[in-house]
């Protein structure tokens, strides 16, 4: 079976790479030359663990191939999947130019049926902009040709998508035909095999999954972050509190944990989209307009712990330790690290970040308005007060005796709640987290 993919970022190249693992033969589609000729050359433009050796793996046996021009291959595929990205515009609506883009080259040169999946995260309702554009370039050529367009969403996680690809909690596709079930079930076939759900709905309400599966987990994130900032008021802890709530089986226990806020590409944009779809039509989204506001504001927390610490940030060195925002990726869209660093800076506080992986990113997004240090330990000479925005697993034992010589002031704001209290304080710092 033949597919393209068009959109060769977090969505498009994992799921590229790894529908060639189980035989498909795939052709990866930018409209970046540079992107596809560093694919070309095994160069990996993202950071996913496991990814490069996936891609090589599968460009080698002949089955994952790069290419700018979509309109080539569109006579050798029967599934086009839609990955571009769908920044948000001003109002928080999902920016679909890249989208329709792809429609037009696909209504332009398909001479067979073939099927448009969209797999960018796109509002409720896009499958019939799709189609209408689609549709329009058949007619400006004055053919007839056999068409469908289908929903696919995502639901990888950054730092884990393989593994969410090749393993998925379940497969979500809209449709609208039978014919367009068996191509999607002849695809899937592999993944079907494993026992894994392939869920078929209809088109609105598979873009719909995609808003709210997101948007529920993004009101866990704010729902426990507002809890957590009213336990430190009234001298609660909110890591026994998620203990006490997580084991109900009514709630469980996944995404409970308090921190300095959720970023990416996924959380953010998607809660933005869906207050926009509600807007749209007259209904007031109120639940993820507070998840909204919550995770605003959560994301100065540190910054005003180490405010309230030092008060005068004026030529103080603030170190940071995790700029991405999470781990297991180098993506710094929408990171609390941004909000944090810019705050500080204004202050007149001199920053020094170091993260394991998202170093060049953080280059690319601020420049030289910090310091970058060379690893962890660099970071904190003489600081006056470290802050930890991201959990990397080489963040979460480190050695306070090396840190509490070279620091300046023994002062930890733990944004994500990985440290020990005491240990801390016997070790002679100020610890401060989130929700104790």
């Amino acid at each position: 079976m033949n597919i393209a993919i068009v959109g060769t970022g977090y969505v498009g190249l994992v799921s590229g790479a790894c529908f060639s693992e189980v035989g498909i033969d795939v052709t990866c589609v930018d409209i970046d030359n540079d992107k596809i000729n560093r694919l070309k050359k095994g160069e990996i433009p993202i950071y996913e663990p496991g990814l490069d050796d996936l891609v090589t793996r599968n460009v080698e046996a002949g089955r994952l191939h790069f290419t700018t021009d979509l309109a080539s291959c569109l006579d050798n595929v029967e599934v086009v999947f839609c990955a571009v990205g769908t920044p948000p515009d001003e109002d928080g609506s999902a920016d679909l130019k890249y989208v329709v883009e792809v429609a037009r080259t696909f209504g332009r040169n398909i001479n067979s049926y073939a099927i448009l999946v969209t797999k960018s995260t796109v509002p409720v309702g896009t499958s019939k902009i799709i189609k209408k554009v689609i549709q329009e370039e058949l007619d400006k050529r004055g053919v007839s040709v056999p068409f469908e367009v289908a929903s696919n969403p995502e639901f990888l996680k950054e730092g884990a998508a393989i593994k969410d690809f090749m393993s998925p909690d379940r497969v979500v596709i809209g449709i609208e035909s039978e014919k367009a079930r068996k191509v999607m079930e002849r695809l899937y076939r592999p993944f079907l095999l494993n026992n894994f759900r392939v869920i078929f709905m209809d088109i609105p309400s598979a873009e719909m999954t995609k808003y709210a599966a997101n948007s529920m987990l993004a009101t866990r994130i704010s729902f426990m972050n507002d809890i957590a900032n009213l336990c430190e008021l009234v001298g609660a802890d909110v890591n026994m509190v998620r203990k006490g709530i997580g084991t109900d089986a009514r709630i469980g226990n996944k995404f409970l944990y308090a921190g300095c806020g959720y970023g990416g590409s996924c959380f953010p944009k998607d809660v933005k989209a869906l207050m926009n779809t509600g807007r749209q039509h007259g209904y007031t989204m109120k639940v993820i307009e507070a998840v909204e506001e919550v995770n605003k504001a959560q994301k100065s927390i540190v910054y005003k712990k180490i405010k309230r610490a030092l008060e005068d940030l004026n030529n103080k060195k603030i170190a940071i330790w995790g700029l991405s925002f999470k781990p297991e990726t180098d993506d710094m869209r929408e990171a609390p690290a941004i909000e944090v660093i810019d705050k500080l800076i204004a202050d007149g506080a001199n920053v020094v970040v170091y993260d394991p992986v998202a170093m060049e990113e953080c280059r690319r997004r601020i420049g030289d308005k910090v310091t970058y240090a060379k690893d962890m330990y660099e970071a904190i000479i003489d600081a006056d007060a470290l802050a930890l925005l991201t959990e990397w697993k080489q963040f979460r034992v480190p050695s306070w005796k090396i840190m509490a010589r070279a620091m300046n002031r023994k002062l930890v704001i733990d944004g994500r709640n990985i440290y020990d209290p005491s240990e801390l304080r016997e070790e002679g710092f100020e610890y401060h987290c989130i929700g104790k």
